[in-house]
């Protein structure tokens, strides 16, 4: 379908794309930049293109929303400039502060940053304002992941669109889908992402006690088994695993382990999947969007497999008819979560977008 021409209207441009897009010869991003150049234009790689109720893959998906009543503002950081994800989310809420500032969509490059302290640092800068998003993802492996920022493809850094005046209105949700299973334990030493001990007992040796040969294979058993963590708040999170250290029997996830915290591993069935989809949709349906956006894990694509558009499906129930769905697969979401912008892992998130006409 060819791209629609620019007006005058304030108009958001999400882009999410194969990885390999940014080196292709016929320059789609380009085309795309060049067509919107005055236009809050933001993207990301992904390990999956979401097209309503499809999940595409080695493709590019542009959705293009006008706005009547709104204005769009953007910023962009370099995280290594910053000098970490927690300043890069400062300086960009920084960017963004508006006595009116109603939302904040923000894309970040997802390999080696900490989603947790890009979500901490962009929450100081902006109290109570709800922002949504995702990490970018590496869907061929190929090591390189990219957001668009000031104008190109660029990798480590982080991008983010903001919606000002009184007239723009969100929904937002996130759930799992996961199913609990073992005791819940205490986090008794970590670091970071880095799980050592769960009730003075090494978490890789508590890993094996419920997954036998199949931990020594994470590659491809982690994503089946995340863990939830619960903070001193009582807050919950799902945590991904990324890799294992046999020397130190510790565990790395996709995201802050804080210690004290409450633990619990957790196992994957698809339908359980499809309808916590359904969920979170419900949770962010108004009942009057106009444009819905999902970030959705890779590691649920992966367990999914050819059943991830039924979880699509499943979501585009809840919305009001017609209600076009955009979004992408990706390394992290971001969500609001108790009212305070979270990382989640292996979770479906939406942010319903509506604006009151004239």
């Amino acid at each position: 379908m060819p791209l629609p021409e620019a007006d005058q209207r304030d108009t958001l441009v999400l882009v999410v794309a194969d990885p390999a897009v940014r080196h292709h010869p016929d320059h789609p991003l380009g085309d795309v930049l060049q067509r919107f150049d005055s236009k809050a234009v933001v993207g990301c790689s992904s390990i999956g293109q979401v097209d309503n109720a499809r999940v595409r893959d080695n493709s590019i998906v542009v959705t293009v929303a006008r706005f009547d009543r709104t204005t769009l503002v953007t910023a962009a950081v370099d995280i290594a400039s910053a000098g970490g994800a927690r300043r890069a989310g400062r300086e960009l809420g920084t960017a963004m502060v508006d006595s009116k500032l109603r939302g904040v969509l923000v894309l970040s490059d997802g390999l080696n940053v900490d989603g947790a302290a890009l979500a901490a640092g962009i929450a100081e800068r902006l109290p109570g304002v709800p922002i949504s998003g995702g990490l970018a993802g590496d869907g061929q492996q190929s090591g390189e992941t990219w957001v668009l920022a000031d104008g190109a493809a660029r990798c480590g850094w982080v991008t983010a669109v903001g919606f000002v005046g009184d007239h723009i209105s969100f929904g937002f949700g996130s759930a799992g889908g996961w199913d609990i299973f073992g005791p819940q334990r205490v986090v008794t030493r970590s670091h970071a992402s880095v799980l050592y001990e769960l009730d003075n007992r090494p978490a890789l040796s508590m890993y094996r006690t419920y997954l036998g040969d199949r931990v020594n294979d994470m590659a491809t058993t982690a994503q089946h088994f995340p863990l939830l963590v619960r903070d001193i708040d009582g807050i919950a999170t799902v945590r991904s695993v990324v890799s294992i250290d046999e020397r130190t029997q510790s565990i790395r996830f996709a995201g802050e382990i804080p210690q004290g915290s409450m633990a619990q591993l957790m196992r994957a069935r698809t339908d359980r999947l499809i309808n916590g989809a359904h969920d979170a949709a419900q949770q962010a349906a108004t009942g009057s969007e106009q444009l819905a956006l999902a970030v959705s894990s890779a590691g649920r694509r992966l367990v999914l497999g050819e059943r991830a558009g039924e979880e699509l499906e499943a979501a585009i129930e809840a919305f009001a008819v017609g209600t076009p769905l955009a979004g992408f697969y990706s390394s992290g979401e971001l969500s609001p979560n108790n009212g305070l912008c979270s990382l989640h892992n292996q979770t479906m998130t939406f942010t319903t977008i509506s604006e009151r006409a004239a």
